[in-house]
């Protein structure tokens, strides 16, 4: 029996869109995307300045909001995965943003 193998190429994101309940991605394939953003914690908690401020990483495989240390990849939009920084690097993040510090670095969890 012989097996078959697909590459799997994942499109580039072209234009992203917050909304204050959605984020929708244009993708280079020409499909679009969107999430709820409930899914992605420091976005919800972001001003609308700080989520419409984002910028194409690696050569639109990613998503990168700088002034929230926040980053998503396409290929994670796509399969519909959710934000898996950990609920306490997420309450560090927040006490951090609240105090006006700088936010550290996201804690992913396992799984």
């Amino acid at each position: 029996m012989t097996i078959s193998t697909i590459e799997a190429r994942i499109p580039a994101a072209r234009a992203v869109t917050v909304t204050e309940d959605t984020l929708h991605a244009e993708l280079s394939d020409g499909r679009a995307v969107s999430v709820p953003l409930a899914w992605y914690p420091r976005l919800v908690h972001a001003t609308p300045a700080e989520r419409n401020r984002w910028e194409l990483i690696g050569q639109g495989q990613g998503i990168h909001w700088p002034d929230l240390d926040e980053d998503l990849s396409v290929e994670g939009l796509i399969a519909g995965r959710p934000s898996r920084e950990s609920q306490r690097s997420f309450k560090r993040w927040l006490k951090a943003r609240r105090a006006g510090r700088p936010a550290p670095s996201a804690d992913l969890t396992e799984g």
